[in-house]
């Protein structure tokens, strides 16, 4: 056998072991995700605003969402 098929062949089966090891890592991973509540979207849900201290006058949203501030533009006269 000549070197350039030896290489390939090791090169074949270090990808073949590679992929193997990969996809049981990867499945033992994704199993241990079954248990979240959250729905999977993972990061940290954060229930309240942080505490910073704010400058007068400013407030945090009270997240009511409601209609923001739209100016009312005052009509143009056409003559």
């Amino acid at each position: 056998m000549t070197s350039l098929v030896i290489d390939l062949i090791l090169c074949g089966l270090t990808y073949v072991m590679l992929i193997y090891f990969m996809t049981t890592i990867g499945r033992k991973r994704w199993m241990g995700r079954g248990g979240d509540s959250n729905g999977g979207d993972g990061g940290i849900s954060i229930e309240s605003p942080p505490h910073i201290d704010l400058p007068p006058g400013v407030t945090w949203p009270d997240g009511s969402g409601g209609t923001p501030f739209i100016p009312k533009n005052d009509p143009i006269e056409i003559k």
